[in-house]
């Protein structure tokens, strides 16, 4: 496992390739919220990749069919079982610093992910995870998605901005969270300095969470430069790794248009899965590439390199 997080650590400053984690969870919905009851089937065998093509102007393609994507696990061409194009729903989290040193900063950050939200697709369902020396559940107990503005607001602003940083303990917790979401594509905004000095939980740990994970996870490092606790590599490494996107704005001020880039982003992504033909069940990582070819075009393909395979039973 030591050698997963040692190829991980690499991949950061090698760059990104293609990749997604196995377990499609599909359910039908009948509301969000405190009333939600959802028929639960899980596909264990779905590996599902959420995959963003742009041209050689890095602008987003669009209308692209099944028949242009073509994925390659371990070089061995593999059939989509699974094709959903741009701006479907998504299941999305939003993880948030509320340490002592985001205090000055708390008002923009609610504020730009408002607008995010407003911004994405309005039958996504999100929730909110605030953190200090402490993780928070933004929504009440009795709800685990909701796509209601006043919601969320009321999620954003419920931690105070006080005390140390457990960036690492929010992130497992999100990530587990969105395992419960209804829909095939799935999405972390982290928001932080990037540092840590609370969590129970290690970098290697939340890797392998990550690694485990279909979600595409983008972050965002907001921090003063004299912040000795900032980390932006740790920041950089999860969005590569997951086939996301680190931002780091010049001051809150570009905060809502950064949030707004990422819902666009995840609106225009497409997500596919498969069923992989290697039928070993070793808990190994597995090497994945996804290409995309249409009249001849040069297009672009970001998304993770690959995934963990079903442990031995």
């Amino acid at each position: 496992m030591r050698a997963l997080i040692l190829a991980a650590l690499i991949y950061l400053f090698v760059g990104p390739s293609s990749g997604a984690g196995p377990g499609s969870f599909q359910l039908s919905q009948k509301t969000v919220g405190a009333e939600s009851q959802y028929k639960l089937a899980v596909d264990v065998d779905l590996v599902i990749f959420n995959v963003t093509v742009t041209d050689s102007r890095g602008r987003h393609v669009s209308l692209l069919k099944q028949s242009d994507f073509h994925i390659y696990e371990e070089n061995r061409l593999q059939d989509i079982t699974l094709f959903e194009a741009e701006d479907v729903p998504a299941s999305v989290g939003l993880v948030i610093d509320n340490s002592g040193s985001m205090h000055n900063k708390r008002a923009d950050v609610a504020k730009a992910a408002l607008a995010f939200a407003a911004s994405s697709n309005p039958e996504d369902e999100m929730f909110v995870v605030n953190f200090n020396e402490k993780v928070y559940q933004g929504l009440p107990p009795e709800i685990q998605f909701t796509n209601d503005l006043d919601q969320i607001r009321s999620a954003l602003l419920r931690t105070a901005a006080v005390g140390l940083t457990a960036l690492y303990d929010a992130l497992a917790q999100g990530i587990d969270h969105l395992s419960a979401g209804t829909r095939d594509r799935k999405a972390l905004v982290v928001l932080s300095d990037g540092g840590d000095n609370a969590s129970h939980r290690t970098l290697e740990e939340v890797v392998r969470v990550a690694q485990r994970s279909s979600a595409t996870i983008y972050t965002i490092g907001l921090y003063d430069e004299t912040n000795r606790d900032r980390n932006p590599a740790v920041l950089r490494m999860i969005a590569t790794l997951s086939g996301g996107r680190a931002y780091f704005p010049d001051s809150v001020s570009d905060l809502e248009q950064v949030w707004r880039d990422i819902a666009g982003a995840i609106r225009s992504q497409y997500t596919i899965g498969y069923r992989s033909s290697n039928p070993t069940r070793d808990g190994m990582f597995r090497n994945v590439k996804i290409t995309v070819s249409r009249g001849g075009r040069t297009l672009r393909v970001t998304t993770r390199p690959g995934y963990v395979g079903p442990p031995d039973k």
